[in-house]
This record gives structure tokens, sequence and C-alpha cells, in this order.
């Protein structure tokens, strides 16, 4: 039978794992191997993915996928188990008895009750530092979720982002702090299951460690995953680079009451292991002392050892290793160990097949490598990419039986528990979509009373410039480009702070992970994989994490389409603009209003990806296996941090580009100056200001009200002609010409110049959309002596075209500019990063094009539809 046919909660052993390629290679790699035993658990709410425990974690696989995984019944295993041990001998008989090389010997475990010799030690003398450098390059390699950016960002108080799924790191982040008059560069490298070729971040880890040369690795392990996580080990061991094993989470695996000689482990395979608890900033120091001991080669539990991948695959690799590390080839093996080149031939690795195109004998080793592959394959009767995962797997399995000894502990039930309401067949869509309309009402909502705060502040910063300078373009700098253009966005970071503490709880807790599992199924009638809605769900914060995130897609074409249609997804830079108009046009529903914003943004990337599965992006469906990590209590330290990190980017942006950005936009407001509109005006306030006062003067001074009456009109007529004069010197000025230019273009949409110019300039960044407007509109002091910019945008009538005179922004303009807004053109940073991301100019101008003109279509269908009826 196969995996699909067992039923939840049952639990069963793999006999075998069809399929071919690197999905086979994958879900080997994360503990899909014969002899497992596994535990079906929970059905996605659409009945699939299912989820699985293997290794005592929780992945998830499709039902195509399970149907690949030949199984039996945990109950029938003990049957026929002495069958296959004696199946297991002859086998090994069968592959015969091979010498190692002179000066090597090896060492036994016990695998499955078979003698191994699962460790050859090298005793050939290893390179030794020569130089005492008193700096020491350390790079952090782990499985995502192992918790590698947390020990990161204690160890050199860094503020990266940290998050429990996979992929948050995904480019090589560094950081320099001293200890112990040593100074360390530290590089947390994209955490990746193993370093072969099958996700760009198992390349670029790879690269990096070829092409940097780190001094010290350090394989940061989660201890409550010993078995999954050491697999990687045993790909570093190939590589014969110095490491040190961080023994992350060590309090979870004590809390589970498992007991683990790790001592004795790092003496079997030569590399010594610290425990950690990086959350809590236990064992760090240690750790960079161990790191200094092994850099300076003082530490005894050293030693070159290499896996020992059975007789057969062993005599391979010799007669591959010698044909790679002859004199000509140097300059390859001085950077990559032959012995690993060996292993990755041996498992037809396209990138070091590409790799060895340098070597000077490219085709007798290639020759070579199918020649003991076509042998290999009969013997064994599986490819050898097979055994070595195999011989990887029982090497782990047989060092800890000698080392860990695991608790009868059920330490599955709170994830569990909590799992059986989040991805509860009838629950888990509506507390998905209740979470989202919470994150956005709360806001809008808690949000506006800080908002209203600063708002406050920035009036005063204004009244008190206004009141002190006297009269000068420096003070109309000041006022008019600085105070309206960047106090007009600063007042929106509340909202920013709190969109991005509920991101960061999704995040650090686990549960971004879960929604990438329930919504799989959808994402699947689309052709994406379930893992793709999580860059989906990061744009909410920032678009260029999101897309740089989309790294860990597999599939070249579903990582385009993410990239592509990410952009949909709101990021908190067009918030404020949201925040602004949803609160000048529809203040009844905020919430709900904010929420459908997001909804159409999601549900549009949903088409848009259709429409381009169907036609550009035309591939095969790929695998679903994604890893599910244990649900985690976030640390209020380390979310406040993160939410606060993000801020402060926010706060960055106000000092820099949309500093710039408003007085740039002031400066073309203001000049060139127009004298004769100033004298024109100033002549008309002049002249209706001493006829007022003319009959003021000729009014019985006993007559209050009368006078009052008179003031107040003067007043009026005054403010009036201010307008006018502002109006008529904006429309006359640098941007005014601009905006007019473009203004035919954007009048079918119901849009004004000041709208259009609004959005050229959000094309470096959206914030700058509020502050342009801010500046445009000069936002002066209204009766009560506040300045408001959604008063102002209220009050703003039209001064040509067919609408003269009525109001230039209503609902139905405001929604239209919202939904453009939402799709046209992401900021500069984005399309810099699909550039990079897509390898090429290509993509990233197709999606400022094609995102630009359906925001057009949007807003014009909105606007001339709802015009028919409103």
């Amino acid at each position: 039978m196969n995996l699909y046919d067992i039923k939840q909660g049952d639990k069963c052993i793999i006999t075998k794992v069809k399929g071919r390629g690197a999905f086979r290679k994958r879900i080997m790699e994360m503990g899909f191997v014969v002899g497992k035993e596994i535990i079906v658990g929970k059905k996605a709410p659409l009945k699939n993915p299912i989820e699985y425990t293997v290794m005592g974690y929780e992945v998830s696989l499709r039902n195509s996928e399970a149907i690949l995984i030949e199984v039996i019944p945990s109950s029938e295993y003990s049957k026929i188990h002495h069958q296959h041990q004696k199946r297991q001998r002859q086998r090994q008989r069968q592959r015969g008895q091979h010498h190692f090389e002179s000066g090597n010997y090896s060492e036994e475990f016990e695998i499955g009750g078979n003698k191994y010799n699962g460790v050859i030690i090298d005793n050939s003398e290893r390179k030794k530092t020569k130089h005492k450098s008193k700096i020491i390059n350390v790079a952090l390699v782990g499985n995502p979720n192992a918790g590698k950016t947390t020990l990161f960002n204690y160890a050199s108080h860094s503020k990266e982002k940290v998050g429990n799924y996979c992929g948050v790191t995904v480019d090589a982040k560094t950081a320099k702090f001293k200890q112990n008059s040593y100074t360390f560069n530290i590089i947390d490298l994209p955490g990746t299951y193993s370093i072969t070729s099958y996700t760009p971040e198992e390349v670029y880890v790879r690269n990096y460690i070829f092409d940097e040369v780190p001094d010290v690795v350090v394989n940061i392990v989660d201890s409550s995953n010993l078995e999954r996580n050491l697999y990687l080990t045993t790909q570093l061991i190939d590589l014969d680079i110095k490491v040190v094993i961080a023994l992350n989470m060590y309090d979870e695996l004590l809390h589970k009451g498992d007991k683990f000689d790790y001592d004795a482990l790092g003496k079997m395979i030569g590399i010594p292991m610290v425990p950690t608890v990086s959350s809590k900033g236990k064992g760090i120091k240690y750790l960079f002392n161990k790191i200094i001991d092994v850099f300076e080669d003082e530490d005894p539990t050293v030693r070159h050892i290499h896996v020992n991948y059975g007789d057969e695959i062993e005599r391979s690799i010799k007669i591959i290793q010698e044909k790679i590390r002859i004199e000509e080839n140097k300059k390859i093996t001085i950077r990559v160990a032959p012995r690993f080149l060996a292993i990755k031939l041996l498992e037809r690795d396209k990138e070091e097949i590409i790799r060895i195109h340098e070597c000077t004998n490219y085709d007798e080793i290639l020759s070579t490598v199918e020649k003991e592959i076509s042998r290999i394959e009969p013997i064994c009767k599986d490819s050898p990419e097979t055994v070595i995962s195999d011989y990887k797997y029982g090497f782990i399995d047989g060092a800890l039986k000698e080392t860990f000894k695991k608790s009868k502990k059920d330490i599955r039930s709170r994830s569990h528990l909590i799992d059986n309401i989040l991805t509860n067949k009838i629950l888990s869509y509506p507390v998905f979509i209740f979470i989202m309309w919470l994150m956005f009402q709360t806001t809008f909502s808690l949000g506006a009373y800080p908002m209203h705060w600063i708002e406050s502040l920035v009036e005063i910063c204004g009244q008190m410039i206004t009141k002190f300078l006297p009269e000068s373009i420096f003070r109309a700098i000041l006022v008019d480009g600085v105070i309206s253009g960047v106090g007009g966005v600063i007042v929106f970071l509340p909202n920013i702070l709190i969109l991005f503490l509920f991101i960061s709880l999704m995040e650090d807790t686990g549960y971004m992970a879960r929604v990438a599992f329930i919504v799989d199924k959808l994402m699947h009638k689309i052709g994406l994989h379930g893992q793709s809605f999580i860059p989906m769900l990061m744009g909410f914060g920032c678009n260029v994490p999101a897309i740089m995130a989309t790294r860990t897609i597999g599939n070249k074409n579903n990582r385009l389409v993410t990239m592509l249609i990410n952009p949909f997804m709101s990021c908190s830079a067009r918030l404020p603009i949201y925040i602004l108009f949803i609160g000048a046009f529809f203040p009844n529903r905020p919430g709900l209003v904010l929420f459908s914003i997001y909804g159409i943004g999601i549900i549009l990337s949903i088409i848009i990806a259709i429409i381009f599965k169907k036609t550009l992006f035309k591939s095969k469906e790929i695998p679903f296996v994604m890893e599910l990590p244990p649900y985690r209590i976030p640390t209020l330290k380390a979310t406040l941090r993160h939410t606060w990190f993000k801020g402060s980017q926010y706060l960055r942006k106000m000092g820099g580009i949309i500093l710039i950005a408003s007085i740039i936009i002031w400066a073309l407001g203001y000049f060139p100056i127009n004298n004769e509109i100033h004298e024109k005006y100033n002549k008309q306030i002049v002249e209706s200001s001493l006829k007022i006062d003319m009959e003021i003067n000729f009014t019985d001074i006993n007559d209050t009200l009368t006078i009052l009456t008179l003031q107040n009109q003067k007043e009026n007529i005054i403010s009036k002609f201010e307008n006018l004069k502002t109006q008529e010197l904006l429309e006359s000025s640098m941007i005014g010409k601009i905006g007019h230019f473009i203004e035919p273009v954007i009048a079918p949409l119901g849009f004004n110049w000041k709208m259009g110019i609004s959005l050229v300039a959000g094309i470096a960044a959206k914030e700058i959309v509020v502050s342009t407007l801010g500046v445009l509109h000069q936002a002066e002091n209204n009766d009560d002596n506040t300045f408001n910019l959604a008063n102002k945008l209220r009050e703003e009538t039209n001064t040509n075209g067919k609408n003269i005179g009525k109001k230039a922004y209503t609902p139905l303009v405001s929604f239209g500019f919202l939904i453009f807004i939402l799709i046209y053109f992401p900021c500069i940073a984005v399309i810099a990063t699909i550039k990079r991301e897509s390898g090429g100019w290509k993509w990233a101008i197709f999606m400022a094009v094609y995102s630009t003109a359906l925001a057009w279509i949007f807003s014009f269908l909105i606007y001339q539809i709802g015009s028919l009826f409103l």
C-alpha cells in the first residue's frame, strides 16, 4: 500500500520511495527513507495536502506525492523486520569487502542490529592555521527554523528578520563583533535542508562556502530534531572544512526529557558540539570561545573523518577522486574537496558537473563517473544518490543510538491541539479571514489615537515656524515643503507599527507555515505551490524582502509568477494613502474598506497568476514538500524589536527619500515665481479689505454684531483670494505644467492633475504620494487653526474641464484612486529587486508596464461605470 492509503492517526513504516529526480532526493533528505516510521496527521481543509510526522517533526505532502511512497502498517513491520535484516546482510555480502587506502581505518557502529563501518578516519595531515590572525570569518549554516538568525542577532546585536517558517533569511547577512581580543565577521546564510542543487538557496550556501572560504562554519542544529538536522552535518563533513555544531534550542530537548551525550557524538564525528539557547543568549559566549579553539587548531575533539558510504560507493569515490586530484586541477581542488566533488558527481549534481568543466581532464572524469554509476546501480539495485542518502541516515541513526536516548513523553500534543483549530477543515479559513480583518481593523482604529497625537505635534511645529520665522523662501521650504510633506507621512507611523506587529506575531509563532498548508490546494488550482503564499503574505509588510523570499521556490517559472504578482499585496508604504483617503471619504466603515482593498489585491493576484500559468509560464506541476514547524511562543523583546526595526526603516525613509522628494515637489510648485499673479491677487485683497474697512468705519461703534459680521466677511474674502492665488501659482509653476501635460491621460479616470503628479512621484516610494498631496494642497490653516490634509481633499474643487466647480475628490474617484495605487508601478526598489532576482531587466520592465496598464484599466472601469449609477 502507499502512504495516501493510511488513515489519520495511524502509523506506518516506509518500504520504498518511488519517483525520480529532485522530488525524490528532497523527500529523502527530509527523512522519508526506508525503515522510518510515519504518523499520518491532519488533512488540509480541502483534503490536500496532508500533514505527516517523520523523525519527530511535521511535513506536508500532496496526495500525488504520498502515492509515491510505499509503506506497511507499523503493526506488520515487526513480523517482516528480521527478513529485511537478512536481505540487508546479504546485500552487504554481495558488495564484497574493500580495503581503504593506507593510513585510514574505520570505526564500527551498530545500525539496525548490523555492524556497519560508519566512519572512516583520515590520518593524513590536515591543513593547519599557519598565521595567527585575530580576525575570524564565521559562516552560519543550518536548517530553516533551527534558530540561525536568532543566534546571529544575539551574538552581533543585529536586528535581522526572524520567523518560524522556511525562507526567512534569503541572502547572506553580515555583522562584526569582538570577543576575547578576536574580531568575528559572522555571515548568516539562508536556511537550507542540504547543499544539493534542488533550490537556489542551497546552491547559494554551497557556492558561498567555496568562494568565500570561511575560517569556521557553525552548523546550527535544532536539538529537538537531531536526526533530520544532522543530515546537513554529514554533507559539511564531506566538504572537509572546519565545523562547530551549535545544538540550538537545547532547552526544548531537556524539556522533553531526552538525554544526549553530545561530547561522545562530537568525538565520533570529529566536530565539537556546544548546547545553546539563542533566544535567551545561553551558550553563545562559550560557542564563540569554541570557535576560537577550532580556528587555532587547539580543540582536541577536531579530527578528519569521512562518512562511510559502503564498499561499492567508497570504491567509486576513490577512483573518481584520483581523476580529479591531479596537479592540473589544483585551482579547483584547492577550494573544493575532491571527495565532495566525487560524491556529488555520483549523485549527478548539475552544479558540480558544471564546476568540473574547468578540469583539464573533464571528459575523462565524466566518462569515469558514468562508468561507476553503471557499475553501482545493478549491484545496489538503486541509484548512487539513493544509496548515499541511505548511508547518511544509517550513519546518523547508528551514531544517535550510541549517544541519544529519547524520552517517552508525548511532546506533540500542544502543536496538535492548536492545529485542531487553525487547520480544521471548517474553522481554518474563517480563522484566517478573521485574523486578517482584525489586523486591518486594529491598524486603522487603534492606530488612530497616536496618529492624532503626532498630527497635533506636526501642526504645532508648523505654527511655531510660521510664528517665529519671517516670511521667506526658507520658511516656505520648512512649512510648505518639509512639514507638509514629511509631516503628512510621519503621522502614519503608529499604523505601520501595528501592521508589522501582527505580521511578526504570525511569522514568529509558526502560523505563516500553516497558512501555506491550508491554502495549498487553492494555490495548486492556479498552478502555484502553497509556499508561494508565504512571500505573498510577507508582501503586506514590504514587497522587497517578499520578492527575495521567492528564492525558496524551486521551480523557476513559479518563482517568476510569484514575483510578478507579489506587488499586488499592499505593502506598508501604501497604508498611509489608504488611511488618508478612507478616513476622508469612508469614515463609517474604515476597517471594511481597508480589508476589501487588500482582498482585491489577493483576488487580482490569483487571476493574473492563472493567466500567466496558462500563457507565459507553462510548466509541469511541482511537488509540495514543506516543513510545518512547531508552534513557538515568541518573546516580547524579540517581537517588539522586529516591529520597531521595521518602524525605524520607515522613519529613515522620512529623513531620506521622502524629505528629498518633498523639497523637490515644493520647488517645482514654487518656481518660477510669478510676480504678476502675486500683484493681481494682492491688489484685489487690498481693495476688498479697504472697502470693508470703510464700511466698518461708518458703522455705529456700538453695533458689535455688524462689525463682527463685516470682519468675518473680510477674513473670508482674503482667504478666498489667497486660495485662488495659491491655485493659480501652482498651475503656472513647473509642476502645474507637468500635471496639466499628463492630465488628458488620467482625466478619464476622474483624476485631476494634482493626483497625477502624486502618482508620478509615488514611483520612487509610495509614501511620497501623501507627502506630494500635502505639498500641492499646502494645507493652509482651517478655521479651527488645525492642519488637516483630509479636510483639504474633501474641500478641493475642479478648476477646469467639464466638472469645473464640482468636488475633485468623491468617494467614487477616491476608491478608483486607491485601486490605482494598489495595482500600478511598484516602487523603484521593487523593480530593482525583480531585476536582480530574475536575472535581468526583461521581467522588471514587464512588471512596470503591465501593472500600470492594468491599474489604468481598472480605475477607468470603476469611474466610468460608477458614474452611470452615482
